[in-house]
């Protein structure tokens, strides 16, 4: 694999302990890796400490109850551990610039506004669907289910989209700001009886070659998974003139993406290009078949 072990496995951990006492101590036996090798690893590639991960995933998660459920914010506050309701209060207005309360009325006013749950993909902003059956797909904002923030986008195959059909949602940008430099993505990717899937990325030239491409084809997602970090590592050469990411689902089922980010990183981080250079030999070998 070449996103990090290390961090699936704590972000797994996590995900399956969001009402639980997380005990950290337990994580680094769980990731299988030792303690300051994974609290490295999972700031470097994720931004966050583990315990700022986990208070955030727990304030999403929170914010989907107060929209989702009636239970009382007390009630939702010691669900996610918080040890009081004044806690929970302080940090979810840190996190959403609003009180719980009223930010579940100020949610709830505007989704009574809109005529469908699932906005459409004209109204997913900045994203659009294509591939090579894109009338079997369907890209919609899932206001939901989401890793962090209000919302995640959902990508959804329907039941007879077959193995050789898929689907992709999208966006490009220009490359010249990252011309001569290595760019990591990563994002967050959940998933529903998905055949396959995964993110991706492209690096293109002018003329519409391309430079950089990896989809995740040898580390690919299948079936049914919870929230998890995916990591995806290119050069940008000096001849790029545009980017394109986003995630793809082959077949049928569903795939909710959240939380993309872009870094710079140096080459000490390995590039997960599929389209690797110097793919022969450097000198013929076994001429006389004797090996």
């Amino acid at each position: 694999m070449h996103y990090s072990e290390a961090t699936q496995r704590a972000i797994t951990f996590i995900e399956e302990r969001l009402t639980e006492e997380c005990r950290l101590a337990e994580l680094p036996c769980a990731a299988g890796y030792s303690k300051y090798h994974l609290l490295r690893i999972f700031k470097q590639e994720t931004g966050k400490s583990i315990g700022e991960y986990i208070r955030t995933r727990r304030l999403a998660t929170a914010a989907a109850w107060l929209l989702h459920t009636d239970e009382s914010i007390l009630t939702i506050a010691f669900l996610f551990q918080f040890q009081s309701q004044e806690a929970f209060t302080r940090a979810f207005k840190e996190q959403y610039s609003l009180p719980p309360g009223k930010y579940r009325k100020w949610m709830k006013d505007i989704r009574m506004e809109e005529k469908e749950k699932m906005k459409t993909t004209e109204q997913v902003a900045g994203w659009s669907l294509s591939g090579s059956n894109p009338e079997l797909y369907e890209l919609t904002l899932d206001t939901t289910v989401f890793h962090t923030g209000t919302g995640s986008g959902l990508l959804h195959g329907r039941k007879e989209a077959n193995e050789q059909q898929f689907g992709t949602m999208m966006q490009g940008f220009q490359a010249k700001e990252f011309k001569g430099k290595r760019l990591k993505l990563f994002c967050y990717l959940k998933t529903e009886d998905a055949f396959k899937c995964g993110a991706w990325m492209r690096v293109d030239n002018s003329a519409g070659d391309s430079l950089q491409f990896d989809n995740m084809d040898s580390r690919s997602i299948s079936g049914t998974t919870d929230w998890n970090y995916y990591m995806i590592v290119l050069d940008v050469p000096e001849e790029s003139e545009s980017i394109h990411f986003g995630v793809l689902l082959i077949g049928s089922g569903s795939v909710w993406a959240d939380g993309f980010c872009f870094d710079i990183v140096d080459e000490k981080t390995a590039v997960t290009n599929m389209l690797q250079e110097n793919l022969l030999p450097e000198q013929p070998v076994n001429l006389d078949f004797s090996e």
